[in-house]
């Protein structure tokens, strides 16, 4: 896969690590690109251009490219690209990084953005995830469609805790696509049980996200217990 990056700030160049590690080919786009930020990502192309600018996009060969991440830190700057990626290059998948949670709303398929990614919102996605059983926490958005990525860790009161899968009334467009159970993941069938404490993958729509929350945990949220770690 052909993946090309705008913006070589430590978001940027870790993308691309990443990515290559995986064996992807990465090519870095950034106006300030260095010698100095290239030796800290040498196995990646670089390109030392304005990632806004149609000609250096077409030098960066945006048109054979399959992904665009959008990772400056200006949402301006990124809503430009994926939409000029989007609009002009036709790039099957964009990316985008949300710096100010404020400017959220304006990524979408309006501005050519498949996927937006905000630092801020995955940050305390984590926190919340880690503190709460029972609590229906957002992961990610993906723009298109209006689908989001949430987990759930099961209360032990829960109705379904014991459940065959194929037996919970999961809402309308709602997919449960994994369960961590200590620590391992495991690929849901119908004929698995849900167990307390499991983590609950779901991919779902906002219309659901209620739904689900008080399918799986009705009444009052509870705190994780560490004391025993």
């Amino acid at each position: 896969m052909r993946v090309v990056i705008a913006g070589a700030g430590s978001v940027g160049r870790s993308i691309a690590r990443e990515l290559i590690r995986n064996g992807h080919h990465v090519l870095l786009v950034d106006r300030d690109a260095d010698g100095e930020q290239v030796s800290k990502v040498p196995d990646a192309s670089w390109l030392q251009a304005d990632a806004c600018e149609l000609e250096a996009l077409s030098e960066a060969g945006l048109a054979d490219c399959d992904v665009v991440v959008a990772a400056t830190g200006d949402d301006k700057v990124n809503l430009v690209l994926s939409l000029l990626a989007k609009t002009e290059f036709g790039v099957p998948r964009t990316v985008a990084r949300v710096n100010n949670p404020k400017n959220e709303w304006m990524f979408d398929e309006a501005w050519g953005v498949d996927v937006a990614v905000s630092t801020p919102r995955l940050m305390t996605a984590l926190v919340e995830e880690a503190v709460s059983v029972g609590d229906l926490v957002r992961i990610f958005e993906f723009q298109q469609g209006r689908a989001m990525m949430v987990e759930m860790t099961l209360p032990v009161g829960s109705p379904y805790a014991g459940a065959r899968v194929g037996d919970v009334p999961f809402p309308v467009d709602t997919v449960l696509t994994g369960i961590i159970r200590d620590g391992s993941p495991i690929a849901p069938s119908r004929d698995d049980a849900l167990e307390p404490l499991d983590e609950l993958l779901f991919v779902t729509t906002p219309e659901a996200e209620a739904g689900l929350e008080s399918l799986l945990s009705p009444g009052e949220r509870q705190r994780r217990d560490d004391s025993d770690d």
